[in-house]
């Protein structure tokens, strides 16, 4: 089956989920992480030529693009949810989190712009910076804030193997491979 919108990555049973991975030197006590949730095109959507002309609607535009990738995923599966894999492969620490996804109301939050150009949506409660939308490629990321039921775990390096051992162990043959 194919994903709707790019949010469907794993399916069982009638249920899906979003699958993504950031890296983070420390993943086991950063508090937010910054995750890259598709490409979201107000020109595409909405015909919204110059997205600095009205930052406010950009900005509406660019969170109904995603409500509306949830609302396709939702048209065809029970629930919708989103994991979070947060590692750095060096020191093989990881963190790993699972909440549902979610629709982002508009008119709670202004949007301004950065200075490299991009487009924040900010709470407008809080001011907590919840957004980023990139104009020079529609990306779309969201900011997410670490649970505290987040998994923290390190894998152990594993020994160097015995390259001479595993190959017999593994009943290696030179006729295995022939050169040419």
């Amino acid at each position: 089956m194919s994903s709707p919108v790019g949010l469907a990555d794993v399916i069982l049973e009638g249920k899906t989920w979003s699958v993504k991975s950031v890296q983070q030197a420390k993943p086991h006590t950063c508090e937010h992480i910054r995750v890259i949730s598709g490409r979201n095109s107000p020109d595409y959507s909405y015909g919204i030529t110059d997205p600095r002309e009205d930052i406010q609607k950009t900005g509406k535009a660019v969170l109904g693009i995603w409500n509306e990738r949830i609302n396709i995923a939702l048209d065809k599966f029970d629930c919708l949810r989103t994991v979070i894999l947060v590692r750095n492969i060096n020191t093989l620490e990881f963190t790993l989190f699972e909440q549902e996804t979610h629709r982002f109301i508009a008119a709670d939050y202004v949007w301004r712009e950065n200075k490299r150009n991009n487009l924040e949506g900010h709470d407008i409660t809080t001011g907590e910076h919840r957004f980023t939308w990139q104009p020079h490629g529609s990306q779309f990321a969201i900011k997410y804030s670490m649970p505290a039921s987040a998994v923290r775990f390190q894998l152990k390096r594993p020994s160097i193997l015995d390259f001479n051992k595993t190959m017999e162990q593994v009943g290696f043959n030179k006729d295995w491979i022939m050169i040419k």
